[in-house]
């Protein structure tokens, strides 16, 4: 089996200021599929989607209740083309108002910082360069 696209959903409380959030990091949207209950960040054309739904459009997927603030359901990685891509996208989140998830981690072959976003979503951020990985 292969998989085609990759949709994640995830609640917010405002579409608005998420789709703001994401936008500066410098991720686009796709206006077609976004509306006032919802924003599809495109995190990669063709293939990988974010779909940030408000609390009550997001409880028509599932009869599980939606969780507070304080929990973590799920922690999102994403793996882009440098360190420095790592870092820039990093603070950009803090500077709009994320928070630092945990102090970034090195590993000469792969690097990795994280963040909360503003609606309480775990992202872990990373590079890694597989032709440096060690052997063992």
């Amino acid at each position: 089996m292969k998989i085609n696209q990759i949709y994640v959903n995830l609640p917010v409380k405002d579409v608005q200021k998420t789709k703001e959030f994401w936008t500066q990091l410098g991720f686009s949207v796709n206006d077609q599929m976004s509306n006032e209950k919802s924003v599809c960040v495109v995190m990669k054309e063709g293939q990988i989607y974010v779909m940030f739904l408000t609390e009550e459009s997001f409880r028509t997927f599932s009869e599980r209740p939606v969780p507070n603030g304080d929990t973590t359901q799920v922690l999102v990685a994403i793996s882009l083309d440098s360190r420095a891509e790592v870092d820039q996208v990093v603070n950009t989140a803090l500077e709009n108002g994320a928070t630092q998830h945990e102090e970034p981690q090195d590993y000469g072959w792969m690097y990795h910082n994280s963040f909360w976003d503003i609606n309480g979503h775990g992202w872990n951020v990373m590079f890694a360069d597989s032709s440096q990985m060690p052997a063992e």
